[in-house]
């Protein structure tokens, strides 16, 4: 079984259906199927062969389907870059991961050969319009014939290099596999609190490159439409459910908060919304309990990890009513894990905590990625006799429900998604007023956590919060941006002479029950 066969299967079964909505445009099953054949076909004519590397960025748009189904029948490896990354960082994973080729979206179309980190792209490819050095994408696609493809992929071919930003400060590519997306569809498919039909719309609101991406071939194998978003607007949403009938829709907690906020919510027709699945960062127990009784009894949580290849556990809509009726408490767990991927809260030894223990959650199973392209010694770090270490404290209840805690690392979830505090630093020491520099968490009502820097600047300088950000902006994504400074005379250190970041941290967090939010 393969991703080409079940969209050849879709293409018989629902050949009319639209497979995609996106605007004024809709794409059916035989024409998702026929594109994306021609595609892989004529991107096998360029003479790429299996395995290698295809970057892609871009705003949400059909196309991105059409790629992600054309790669896995060439054999291709999707690179897709977040759409909100600086210059600077598509440099960095491009140089790293040394894609054949490079296709751009509207806006993502100025990179050459001479680009920083793009000397090993043989061609640039444009999607939506003519571009100087670009071949356009649909005639690319005529090119292509419409005969099947001859590759058949294993477990082991890596299928995606997922990127998001490193421990380090660099950012890192996460190696998935087809073995690995395959469970992640069976996982997903298996574990759908209202399973998807033919005729079912799915709202992918956030970029497709990340991770509400992981849901188009799951859907697809059900036969539902993929609605695709240019961006989150709550009251636009809301119309769009009412006048698109939409099913099912994913959302980081952020958006939630942006919805419950919308003055157009208490009239908004949510009557054909199935499931409203919610991930990428814990919620608040106090904003479920609201959007379950303004939104709908439609709420379903997850918990995963691009390393993980999708969720691992899930509070499912059930468990929701539950917890609201009886227990509520458990509004906080994140869930118990579902299909075949396994799931422990261990201590420091590996032996599994008990009662109130807090301890890492580690995952095993076939969706476990194949580790960090590139980077040996931070897989070795991760990948433990076969077990992936996420880094995340949690205890579990007598039911086996989840609990998370903390991070055992110093990632910070902003609107679901991962910044890490070293990468942010180092762009704040690129700042000539800068002596030292601390990055932190801190609670934040709309986005979970936001992204705080506490600053000590050199003798004499008197850079403002505004400089600093300004300083940030130009070199990295927007939300990795610090949303406040803080200036102090100086820094706590440990006993080595270290910034002592949990120290910092704390002083925000006092008094909150939670240290994830």
């Amino acid at each position: 079984m393969s991703f080409a066969y079940f969209l050849r299967r879709a293409a018989r079964y629902w050949g009319d259906q639209p497979a995609v909505l996106h605007r004024d445009r809709a794409v059916t099953y035989r024409q998702l199927d026929e594109r994306s054949t021609r595609l892989a076909n004529a991107l096998r004519g360029l003479g790429f062969t299996p395995g290698a590397r295809i970057a892609v960025q871009a705003r949400n748009a059909i196309e991105l389907v059409e790629i992600e189904c054309a790669l896995y029948k060439a054999g291709l490896v999707k690179a897709a870059l977040n759409p909100r990354f600086t210059a600077s960082e598509a440099a960095d994973v491009v140089g790293n991961c040394t894609p054949i080729a490079f296709i751009g979206g509207r806006g993502y179309t100025h990179y050459t050969p001479d680009s920083p980190g793009f000397a090993s792209v043989e061609r640039f490819v444009s999607i939506g319009g003519v571009a100087d050095g670009y071949l356009d994408y649909e005639t690319l696609l005529a090119q292509g014939s419409d005969m099947m493809s001859d590759y058949t992929p294993t477990a082991d071919d890596l299928a995606v290099l997922h990127f998001s930003s490193g421990s380090t400060g660099r950012i890192k590519a996460a190696m998935q596999s087809y073995g690995n997306r395959l469970a992640s569809l069976r996982k997903i498919v298996l574990g759908m609190d209202r399973p998807a039909q033919p005729g079912d719309r799915l709202a992918l609101i956030g970029p497709i490159t990340h991770a509400s991406g992981m849901l188009m071939q799951p859907y697809l194998f059900c036969g539902a439409t993929l609605v695709l978003f240019d961006a989150f607007e709550p009251a636009h949403f809301l119309a769009e459910v009412a006048r698109l009938r939409i099913t099912h829709a994913f959302m980081v907690p952020a958006m939630i908060n942006m919805v419950l906020n919308e003055p157009d919510l208490g009239h908004a027709d949510l009557r054909s919304l199935k499931v409203l699945g919610y991930g990428a960062a814990p919620m608040a127990p106090a904003r479920i309990e609201e959007a379950w009784s303004r939104i709908g009894p439609v709420l379903s949580q997850g918990y995963g990890a691009s390393e993980s290849t999708s969720g691992v556990t899930r509070l499912g809509i059930a468990d929701h009513a539950h917890a609201l009726l009886s227990d509520h408490a458990r509004l906080a767990s994140c869930g118990r894990p579902l299909g075949e991927t396994e799931v422990r809260v261990v201590d420091a030894n590996g032996r599994e905590v008990e009662g109130d223990a807090i301890g890492e959650i580690v995952i095993r199973g076939a969706d476990v990625f194949q580790g960090y392209w590139n980077a040996p010694e931070l897989t070795r770090e991760v990948l433990v006799d076969g077990w992936l270490h996420t880094g995340d404290l949690a205890r579990t209840d007598d039911e086996g429900f989840i609990y998370l805690v903390d991070r055992k690392n110093d990632m910070i979830i902003s609107g679901g998604f991962n910044v890490y505090p070293t990468e942010v630093e180092a762009t704040l020491y690129r700042h000539a007023d800068v002596l030292e520099a601390c990055v932190v968490g801190v609670p934040d009502e709309k986005w979970g956590e936001a992204v705080k820097a506490v600053v000590v600047l050199k003798p004499s300088r008197d850079a403002q919060a505004a400089d600093l950000v300004a300083h940030c902006r130009a070199l990295l994504a927007d939300y990795k941006l610090p949303r406040s400074v803080d200036f102090v005379a100086e820094l706590p250190k440990n006993a080595s002479g270290k910034i002592a970041r949990k120290l910092v941290r704390e002083q925000y967090w006092h008094g909150v029950a939670r240290r994830v939010n």
